[in-house]
């Protein structure tokens, strides 16, 4: 007896191939075709440290990079990403296909962060600065700095331990740690002493945490750039003649108080291994964190025959230079005159 052959009618067999087509069509779109469509350009994903796949997806799902769960979840089962997911801060282009995205994130292709930092008196500052920039938080951050043992590995101490930062703009992972964070700044540090500026600093007689100290004390004195290499060249005369610094910022610091305006002569009796008029030589290290250019005007200081300078009368921001004593008196009083005319006591 002959077995009847089944067969499918051809109408029903093209209604199937196309039905197979189309959803394979459709399914293809919902991979590699695009997604993200979010109105803005781009979105930041932020996976932080010991963040899991479902972590990932309700992240996705939040900023409307997918609106395709489950055609996610199972791609990133083929993709082998569900136990490999890497934290980091991600950027999310509008259009990002769910394949193209996934490749991005199983990659750990990260968007760096552009950090720049100048203006900085503490290290307490710098440590709130990346608090808010990177995924560690500042006290991370600051329990790093003042670590001894960190200290000690930069060759620095507690004093000069802020001169290992050279400040400029630096890119840098969301997820770099305050280790590495330091590794870096000391690599950044080395590179920028390396070759003249040591050289240099070796022929004024200054190591480079001393250099970055009389820096310091410059850029606190003026904001003219014109000034500081003559700043820097009365502050290097009167070490090597053995003179006290009598750097006001110096007394500021000491005395916790940046923002006054007018020193007074009884914080010149504050007790302080940073009161420059009592203690002869440079302070123990910087008073705040020396910007590159004021470095360069203390190595690149103008030779002169200046032992003094004042503030000058017209609060102009310019200082006033003189040889004698005598000379500086006189500047002296012209700008007090002009500070009481104006009522700043303090």
């Amino acid at each position: 007896m002959s077995k009847k052959k089944s067969y499918i009618p051809w109408k029903t067999g093209l209604v199937l191939l196309l039905v197979a087509g189309a959803g394979g069509y459709w399914a293809w779109q919902e991979l590699v075709g695009p997604g993200a469509g979010f109105k803005e350009e781009s979105k930041v994903l932020y996976l932080p440290s010991g963040s899991t796949f479902e972590t990932v997806v309700d992240s996705l799902l939040s900023i409307g990079a997918i609106d395709n769960e489950r055609g996610f979840r199972w791609l990133s089962a083929q993709k082998q990403y569900v136990d490999r997911v890497k934290p980091g801060r991600y950027r999310i282009d509008k259009g990002m296909s769910m394949n193209a995205l996934l490749n991005r994130l199983r990659s750990g292709e990260q968007e760096p962060i552009r950090l720049t930092f100048s203006n900085i008196k503490r290290l307490q500052e710098l440590a709130g600065k990346l608090g808010r920039e990177l995924e560690p938080d500042s006290l991370a951050f600051l329990r790093e700095f003042r670590d001894e043992d960190v200290q000690a590995k930069a060759g620095a101490d507690q004093a000069t331990f802020i001169a290992l930062f050279i400040p400029d703009t630096y890119e840098l992972w969301w997820t770099t740690t305050p280790a590495q964070f330091v590794a870096r700044m000391q690599r950044e540090h080395d590179a920028f002493w390396e070759g003249p500026r040591r050289q240099r600093a070796k022929e004024l007689g200054l190591s480079t945490s001393e250099v970055s100290t009389l820096a310091s004390i410059v850029q606190a004195e003026t904001v003219k750039m014109s000034d500081a290499p003559i700043i820097a060249g009365v502050y290097l005369n009167r070490l090597r003649k053995g003179m006290p610094l009598q750097a006001d910022p110096t007394l500021k610091f000491a005395l916790g108080l940046d923002s006054i305006g007018r020193v007074l002569d009884r914080d010149k009796d504050v007790a302080s291994p940073y009161n420059t008029y009592q203690n002869r030589g440079l302070p123990p290290g910087p008073i705040c964190m020396a910007e590159t250019r004021f470095i360069d005007s203390v190595l690149n200081a103008e030779t002169h025959d200046y032992y003094y300078f004042c503030a000058r009368a017209d609060l102009s921001g310019h200082s006033d230079f003189s040889k004698t004593y005598e000379q500086h008196l006189v500047n002296a009083r012209r700008y007090q005159r002009a500070l009481n005319e104006r009522k700043i006591y303090r």
